[in-house]
């Protein structure tokens, strides 16, 4: 009796693609992996960038709101500067001595308008206008204006030696500059003239 070939099993065939299969299917399991971890940092870096944002949005909105407060006045303050210089220049167009000889109507009206002024200055500063009053200071051009330089031996030069106008800050900024003179030091003195010795 002749034996039929024995047929492949084809158990074994299944076999021998098994470890293949296994090799693609965790190929295709970690390009899946690697997929997720790049969406993973994607997202994450979006987030941080996104919070870094909203900080910095909060940061500037408050202060924003904080500047707001601070120069809310600002418009109304300056023009309520050319008052506060009037009324002082009410106060003085009355010299000294005819303030002395003056009747007690003038001297009532006098002391009304000073007080007046230093209601009008203090409310002017609960709201953060400060004034500048540089007389003697080093002269500052963020803070004064110069109108002039003239000789002057009483005050080093470069210091003002004369407030035309005062100046007045809101906060940290310049509301109006102070008007003011500046020393250019003592005057020089003059030359001798040409052909004379000078004395020793």
């Amino acid at each position: 009796m002749t034996q039929n070939p024995a047929t492949e099993d084809p158990n074994l065939e299944a076999g021998a693609d098994a470890p293949e299969q296994a090799a693609t299917a965790e190929a295709g399991l970690a390009a899946q992996f690697a997929k997720l971890q790049a969406e993973r940092d994607y997202l994450k870096d979006k987030l941080l960038r996104t919070l870094a944002e909203m900080e910095n949005l909060r940061r500037r909105t408050e202060r924003e709101i904080a500047d707001a407060k601070a120069y809310a006045v600002t418009s109304f303050a300056r023009d309520m500067l050319g008052s506060s210089d009037n009324l002082r220049r009410a106060l003085e167009s009355l010299p000294a001595d005819a303030m002395k000889a003056a009747d007690a109507a003038v001297k009532a009206l006098h002391e009304g308008v000073e007080l007046t002024e230093r209601e009008l200055l203090k409310t002017l500063e609960r709201h953060g206008v400060r004034r500048i009053d540089p007389q003697g200071e080093k002269f500052d051009p963020n803070l004064h204006q110069a109108m002039f330089e003239a000789p002057d031996a009483t005050i080093a030069k470069g210091l003002v030696s004369k407030v035309v106008q005062i100046g007045y800050k809101i906060g940290e900024r310049v509301l109006r500059p102070a008007l003011v003179g500046v020393s250019a030091g003592a005057p020089k003195a003059p030359d001798a003239p040409a052909g004379e010795p000078t004395q020793h």
